[in-house]
């Protein structure tokens, strides 16, 4: 099997209406950032072939003094999410986020936003308290979480959604807004990828 698999084609250039700025090459992690023919939608299969994302950390958006870390995560698939109040796209998805974590957290699913480019740290949090969003995210106006990412990934597109698999390693990324019909697929099967494996396939077996 191909090491991405891409399902829906269409230039990036059409969907990024809230982006600006440049992509930047990122430090650690094994994760390079493949995006063929400018497609919106990849996914990284087999999971072998996976790669992991550098450090992801940073202060929680709602508490100053708590630091959020992908660490904290550990033997879940974790959805992160690039957003931004600023951005009109992320108004609309972040509802939609929601529902598909309210729907698969008891599914061993954790979501993790990260809020870029938003240096009006108020706004940003009467953004999550209004929408009624539970998930935390990483507060980051300078991106500095998504530059050590992995290789080029690219911080020009606002919203983004990575999908990490169990073991944090790159499952899918979307460089689009989502609807909850087109992420709660993707987020169960990686979910399910251990129980479907066969018993010599699974991890650690």
């Amino acid at each position: 099997m191909k090491r991405w698999v891409v399902l829906v084609g269409a230039a990036i250039v059409a969907l990024t209406g809230c982006s600006t700025g440049d992509d930047a090459v990122a430090q650690g992690g094994t994760f390079e950032f493949v995006a063929p023919g400018g497609q919106t939608d990849i996914f990284y299969d087999p999971p072998q072939d996976r790669g992991r994302p550098g450090p992801v950390r940073g202060p929680d958006l709602m508490d100053p003094a708590k630091t959020i870390s992908l660490d904290d995560f550990a033997g879940k698939v974790v959805v992160l999410n690039v957003w931004g109040q600023w951005c009109g796209p992320c108004r609309t998805e972040i509802t939609e986020l929601q529902q598909v974590y309210d729907a698969t957290k008891d599914q061993g699913v954790a979501f993790l936003g990260i809020d870029v480019r938003d240096h009006n740290r108020d706004a940003a949090r009467d953004f999550i308290v209004d929408r009624g969003v539970t998930f935390p995210s990483i507060y980051d106006p300078p991106m500095r979480t998504m530059i050590a990412f992995g290789g080029r990934y690219p911080t020009t597109v606002i919203p983004s959604t990575v999908v990490l698999d169990r073991e944090h390693r790159v499952a899918a990324v979307f460089l689009r807004e989502l609807l909850a019909e087109d992420l709660q697929p993707v987020v169960e099967r990686v979910a399910r990828e251990n129980d479907d494996a066969p018993p010599g396939d699974k991890d650690g077996a």
